[in-house]
């Protein structure tokens, strides 16, 4: 139903390799997380690969009420209509005017920051790799509101709106990236 690789030759043409590989990584956080409570794996994963693609085409900076509206303009565009794919894009920014109802809009509003505050964590280990990170350190830094300070705390705690913990995020996060 989606086709996958114009979805990914859209995104490198579009986004920085940064913003692509944590693009990546909430793509295969939410497609586990869909997984886990029997949804729409593939819109989930669908979703999480593009919930940033507007990330450098507008003044999310400036104006947060864009940033996944935008992203829904340019799909639009390329031919795509899928309200539920656009409703979790636009609802893993609360600040678009969608808040997150769904399984699917949970995962990614969840996954999205999890995704960088995890990379955050793995800063401070020797390596430096995701791999070395441990559930309990996370818990930790967690806890820490001066760490990673842009990592929303509530859009992550929010994935117990689906019936999985913190701590289910945490895993998964884990092992998809």
């Amino acid at each position: 139903m989606y086709d996958t690789e114009a979805y990914m030759k859209i995104l490198k043409n579009t986004l920085s390799s940064r913003r692509f590989y944590h693009s990546l990584c909430v793509s295969q956080s939410a497609k586990k997380l869909a997984e886990r409570y029997n949804q729409d794996v593939e819109k989930a994963e669908i979703a999480g690969l593009l919930h940033d693609l507007d990330e450098e085409q507008c003044d999310w900076q400036h104006d947060l009420s864009v940033h996944g509206p935008t992203s829904v303009e340019i799909l639009k565009k390329e031919g795509i209509d899928d309200p539920i794919l656009f409703g979790a894009i636009c609802a893993h920014n609360p600040k678009s005017g969608v808040k997150a109802k769904t399984k699917i809009q949970y995962a990614l509003l969840a996954a999205d920051p999890m995704s960088g505050f995890l990379k955050a964590v793995a800063q401070i280990y020797p390596d430096k790799k995701i791999a070395s990170v441990k559930r309990k350190s996370v818990l930790k830094r967690f806890n820490e509101a001066r760490f990673a300070k842009g990592a929303n705390r509530d859009y992550m705690e929010s994935i117990e709106f689906t019936g999985l913990m913190l701590e289910d995020l945490i895993d998964i996060g884990l092992e998809e990236m």
